[in-house]
């Protein structure tokens, strides 16, 4: 099958078009030939390295995070999806590999797409409805009447979050940037802060809860509109303690976790508030309830813009300039 391959940890390297073998399939699996894959920050930061030590991968391996695709064959103790079945996911750490013609995914981390959207506009989904919803509802507990402030309410997370947000009954802030203003106020927010006109910290207080994605400047500012009790999650880091519990890594990785997220803790450990890194896990079951969700035209996915699969790389470059509206996609079929 044709895929885009990773052979080497290096920034900012292309991705090897070629051949790779079709994925096996376990008697848990599900083989999908996709038809759009979507691409995330992730993919240039696992490219660059940034988690060789977190993550077990060792190249070649194919990148990718998100698909939308059909059901090929199911392995013998599949039972919720049967070939010809149109379907979405975001695979499990260790098993990703989208940028391809063919994957095998665990049953547990895959869903029926939603059917009043294409295949692009699915296989835009998985990854950032899943960190929003683990951010939003898992994490925060986020309830009607709290308040809420989304950073860079423009981007894939983002865009997803404010609409999911609103669903949940709270009141949403985003920053974003004068050209998205118009954007993020269409998708339900209630205050918007131009980083480039404003300091959202001087304009905003008493927040519930934070949900960054940016650098530490904008992760420690963000403590200053929180109230006592608010919650601040991070889906950019730094990773801390619990993270590296959750994931079982090493006694060295753990206190290098402990290290790392020390100055950021013991400053919202001061204002009573609390610190915490996401990093977002597969979960089919999740993905369903956010298929629900944009059947009933609650949620709709906000596309940038499609690049056909030969321009992978082209599409990786455009992810990395940051200045995407929504997701990025790549279509196969």
């Amino acid at each position: 099958m044709k895929a885009f391959i990773l052979d080497a940890y290096k920034k900012n390297a292309a991705l090897r078009p070629g051949d790779m073998p079709v994925p096996a399939l376990d008697d848990d699996d599900v083989l999908v030939e996709i038809h759009a894959a979507g691409l995330n920050p992730l993919d240039t930061k696992l490219r660059d390295g940034a988690f060789k030590r977190l993550l077990p991968y060792r190249p070649p391996f194919i990148l990718g995070h998100d698909m939308a695709g059909t059901v090929v064959r199911a392995g013998s103790r599949v039972h919720q999806f049967k070939p010809g079945d149109e379907v979405y996911a975001r695979p499990r750490d260790g098993r990703v590999g989208t940028f391809a013609e063919l994957i095998s995914v665990n049953e547990a981390d895959l869903a029926l797409k939603p059917k009043n959207l294409s295949m692009e506009e699915a296989a835009s989904i998985p990854l950032v409805g899943l960190t929003a919803w683990q951010a939003l509802v898992e994490r925060a507990d986020l309830q009607n009447g709290q308040k809420i402030l989304i950073h860079a309410g423009s981007g894939g997370v983002g865009t997803f979050a404010i609409q999911l947000a609103k669903h949940l009954g709270a009141t949403v802030a985003t920053t974003t940037s004068t050209a998205n203003v118009e954007l993020v106020t269409s998708l339900g927010a209630d205050v918007v802060i131009d980083y480039k006109s404003e300091d959202f910290e001087k304009v905003l207080s008493g927040y519930d809860v934070v949900l960054n994605s940016l650098g530490g400047d904008t992760l420690r500012k963000s403590l200053n509109v929180l109230k006592p009790g608010g919650k601040l999650i991070s889906i950019s880091g730094p990773p801390d303690p619990a993270f590296a519990r959750e994931q079982g890594l090493n006694w060295f990785l753990r206190q290098v976790m402990r290290v790392l997220s020390f100055g950021i803790r013991t400053k919202a450990a001061g204002r009573g508030v609390a610190y915490s890194f996401l990093f977002m896990r597969a979960n089919g079951g999740q993905l369903r309830q956010i298929t629900s969700l944009i059947e009933a035209g609650i949620i709709r996915p906000v596309m940038d813009r499609s690049f056909p699969f030969d321009a992978t790389n082209e599409a990786m470059a455009y992810v990395e300039t940051g200045r995407s509206r929504g997701k990025v996609v790549v279509k196969l079929k």
